[in-house]
């Protein structure tokens, strides 16, 4: 604890340049390479003495010789106050520097306290002291503004005198030294101490670092500058944003050692890798003007990151990071137990000299190229160049390893041949199930209900944000005009039926993606691709010379959303026994569904306010009854940004898989031959297709019918109703039969349906509105109904299906397979029926084109619904159907639910 908090105090003053480096580069007049020299000073000598300190360490003990490191920073941070040329700032940053050498002091001492299979989470809290970062750009901003550059410099020192004091009299001698001492043992010799790095996978080994932590330090020094000039913030701003980038990638450093620990390094490497090459290649886009040659002429457009677009990235990046830094530290007291000073020394050096060289090579790069992303593009090559790296040398040392040698491997290429003292067995992943016995009811009760009502819990905000991204244009497209975009009234239902076309067919793959990657895994990736259209579109509304085609591809891009609902219900249904699948399925999507009445009756809010003040950009004015008044469309995006983060980090998390649902997509495919996955594909499309249609076109089709009523206020109530009476009234077909609840539903929507064509042609009478609203209100009531109940007959059907098409099977086989195809049938049916999301608009457009009115449209699905009652009465519920025993046979509440 109390290394940690010296370590925060030194870094603190490591990096003290990212704040008054700004003011000093002021009042000298630097170059941008002149300031790049001045920022990465310190963390050249912090580098640069690492192995000393190191070495001192292990052969002195860490007390004494982290109180002197701080002793000696203090006096060197203190008399910077007194340099006034460039050359004398040069001198007093390289005593400031020796801040930074106290990390390889802190490795050494603190893993001398701890087990190697504790020594990944202990390194890693010590090593959230990068947080130190982030203390000095949320205060010395503060104290520079008030009192200048001269008084942070000497209250950072004044702490780190105080900090030396506390630390000498609340530690104590670490035990190797306090035995060596007692034994009257020698330390050993410098060149013994040094004997480790002489191999050559020591030094790629620290090559790792040298991203993960000198990119980390050189952002850290150089993100405050590149917001003042790429965004116009001031320094107070610039601070506190750059610490969005330094918090998470300091503080979950102590997270990435217990994922060391628990799962292993190469995993968290991997990961690491593999996001920071997507951040920084997203990060390294410069501001550009496209100009594309159509057949009316030139389209012009601009791309450009906003500054909540950078500033989510960069945190995503930092968060990585860490885990990333405390990965890499994993494995030197493991391997080099005895020389963990000279080898952490090492690796620290060659990462802090990242910090170093980075930031002088980004102000090089920005006097050539004159790109401030620049520094972003030379961190996506390492990045890139680090991931090709380690995956070709794993994949070179699995080829020449076989049988159980392979499970031996180190968690590191760079590892091999280099003993196995105090290696730790790697545990099997805790969020994989690999004993799942829903159906045994002493199982259940002891702790499965437990963990599937927690993936459950998590599961429904996830697939709220998706529905909630997924119809974002039937709220955004009524307001396009009045932001100045200029389209027809055809142009605007594409706008709102396309995310129904692309998330349906992306629906028909996600339906079959959880058993091939694990609920948890696919749950996580598609609850953070919403990130991508959230942003699009708050970037993309700013500006209404924003070409249509762009608009085009985001509400295409919006069918992520959509897609989720088939991977999560899929998902969902494995958890649960047949007793509560039904419920539970219900509960998923229609608090899911709430999704389309949140951003009905959010977005309406949110636009009309400045939500994220000057971050969020600037209103667009537009008319209103009491004169011009601000309106804030990007809001509509912006909006759902935090809770995607926080709901994909919780999925990640909190989550789990399931090792029998493993399925590959051959495994699942035989549901094509099944007739009721086409029966029930049909029946779903009239309840869920027609629920999700009517939410994405009732907006605008409202707007156009009723002009004079301001739908925004009232639109949300339908999806409300619809979502409330799906999650509400899964009991009702638990009871008396999915098939008998289902056919009622149909009945309700055709009546539904005609008081609809009823009051639109009347719609010139007083109330016509009321009347009209009352009607689309029972439809949407009906469309929840059937929503649950249609899938409480899915599993119903095959447990019944599996006795003809198993007769040879045993029972739990049975089970086993109607659980896989019901999941896999219930992903599928909600990929056909979501077309219903893009069928229904255009159905609305088309028929207005044609005939002036949506009367045409609506008479096709009465017709439709029509269909849907007659088939499932004569397969399902009539006298001789399928479910007809199953359903009139009970005389209680059905044990055997969807």
């Amino acid at each position: 604890a109390m290394s940690t908090i010296a370590f925060t105090v030194c870094f603190a003053v490591w990096t003290i340049f990212a704040i008054i480096g700004i003011q000093i580069r002021k009042e000298l007049n630097l170059t941008e390479t002149q300031f790049g020299l001045l920022v990465g000073t310190p963390i050249l000598t912090g580098s640069l003495i690492r192995v000393v300190l190191g070495i001192w360490t292990d052969r002195y003990g860490g007390r004494v010789v982290f109180t002197a490191t701080m002793l000696a920073a203090a006096v060197a941070t203190f008399f910077l106050t007194y340099a006034t040329t460039y050359p004398q700032m040069l001198v007093a940053a390289l005593g400031v520097g020796i801040a930074g050498g106290s990390f390889a002091v802190g490795v050494a001492y603190v893993s001398r306290w701890y087990p190697p299979e504790k020594q990944g989470t202990a390194l890693g809290i010590f090593g959230a002291g990068n947080v130190g970062s982030a203390v000095t750009k949320f205060l010395a901003p503060l104290v520079l503004v008030a009192f200048g550059w001269q008084t942070v410099a000497q209250v950072w020192a004044a702490a780190l005198v105080v900090m030396a004091i506390i630390y000498w009299f609340t530690t104590k001698d670490d035990p190797v030294l306090v035995e060596r001492r007692r034994t009257g043992e020698k330390p050993k010799s410098t060149w013994l101490e040094l004997e480790p790095l002489k191999n050559v996978q020591v030094w790629r080994f620290s090559l790792y670092y040298f991203f993960v932590f000198g990119a980390f330090v050189a952002l850290a020094l150089w993100l405050p500058q590149y917001l003042i000039k790429v965004y116009g913030v001031d320094i107070r701003a610039a601070g506190m944003i750059a610490a969005f980038f330094s918090v998470p990638a300091s503080l979950f450093r102590a997270y990435g050692g217990h994922l060391s620990d628990v799962y292993g390094a190469r995993r968290v490497m991997y990961w690491t890798f593999l996001v920071s090459v997507a951040a920084t290649f997203v990060l390294s886009y410069p501001p550009t003007d496209y100009v594309v040659q159509g057949v009316n002429g030139p389209i012009a457009f601009h791309a450009e990151m906003g500054l909540i677009g950078f500033t989510v990235t960069v945190f995503i990046l930092g968060f990585f990071m860490a885990l990333g830094k405390a990965a890499v530290f994993k494995h030197i007291p493991v391997y080099y137990p005895q020389s963990v000073g000279s080898v952490g020394g090492l690796v620290g050096m060659i990462g802090g000299l990242g910090g170093f060289i980075l930031p002088i090579v980004f102000g090089m790069l920005l006097d050539l190229t004159g790109l401030w992303t620049s520094c972003f593009m030379l961190l996506f090559l390492v990045a890139l160049g680090s991931l090709t790296w380690m995956h070709f040398a794993i994949r070179q040392m699995e080829k020449e390893t076989e049988g159980e040698k392979l499970a031996e491997l180190p968690a590191f290429p760079e590892m091999q041949g280099m003993g196995k003292a105090g290696r730790k067995p790697i545990q099997e992943s805790a969020a994989v199930l690999t004993d799942w016995r829903p159906e045994d009811l002493i199982f259940w009760e002891d702790k499965g209900r437990k963990i599937a009502r927690r993936n459950l819990w998590l599961s429904i905000p996830a697939l709220l944000l998706s529905f909630a991204i997924w119809q974002v244009w039937s709220v955004v497209v009524a307001k396009l005009p009045l932001v100045g975009f200029t389209f027809t009234t055809d142009q605007l239902f594409w706008l709102a039926a396309l995310p129904g076309l692309s998330g349906a067919t992306l629906r028909i793959f996600y339906s079959f993606m959880v058993p091939v990657f694990g609920g948890r895994l696919w749950t996580t990736l598609t609850t953070w691709s919403l990130i991508i259209p959230a942003l699009g579109i708050g970037y993309a509304v700013q500006n209404p010379d924003t070409p249509y085609a762009i608009l085009l591809l985001l509400a295409l891009l919006c069918g992520f959303g959509g897609g989720n609902f088939a991977s999560s219900m899929s998902n969902i249904s494995f958890f649960f026994p047949k007793a509560e699948k039904g419920n539970a399925l219900a509960l998923n999507a229609g608090l899911g569904n709430l999704g389309v009445s949140v951003v009905q009756f959010v977005v309406p809010l949110v636009i009309t306010a400045g939500v994220f003040g000057g971050l969020g950009g600037d209103p667009a004015m537009v008319a209103s009854p009491t004169g011009e008044a601000p309106l804030w469309l990007q809001n509509a995006g912006f909006i759902f940004v935090p809770f995607i983060i926080l709901a994909a980090l919780g999925n990640w998390f909190g989550m789990n898989d399931i090792a029998s649902a493993k399925a590959s997509f051959a495994e699942q495919a035989v549901i094509f031959q099944r007739k009721h996955n086409w029966i029930m594909c049909w029946l779903y499309t009239g309840t869920f297709g027609s629920f999700i249609g009517y939410s994405a076109g009732f907006p605008l089709l409202t707007k156009t019918l009723f002009p004079d009523v301001n739908v925004l206020q009232f639109a949300f109530l339908g999806p409300l109703v619809g979502a409330l009476s799906r999650s509400g009234t899964g009991w009702l077909a638990d009871k008396f039969g999915g098939a008998r609840v289902t056919f009622w539903a149909f009945v309700l929507m055709m009546i539904g349906v005609s008081g609809v064509l009823w009051f639109i042609g009347i719609k010139d009478q007083p109330n016509a509105f009321w009347g009209f609203f009352a009607s689309f209100l029972l439809l949407f009531f009906a469309t929840g109904v059937g929503n649950a109940s249609t899938f409480q007959m899915i599993p119903a059907i095959m447990r019944k299906e599996m006795g003809r098409l198993m007769p040879q099977a045993t029972a739990e086989e049975r089970r086993l397979q109607a659980e896989k195809e019901s999941a896999a049938i219930t992903g599928f049916t909600s990929a056909i029926a979501a077309f219903g999301a893009f069928f229904i608009p255009k159905g609305y457009g088309t028929s207005i084109a044609m005939t002036g009115g949506p009367e045409a449209a609506l008479w096709a699905f009465l017709a439709f619904y029509v269909t849907c009652l007659v088939i499932t009465w004569a397969v399902y519920t009539r006298k001789g159907g399928l479910l007809y025993d199953i359903e009139r046979g009970r005389t209680g509440p059905v044990a055997a639910t969807a």
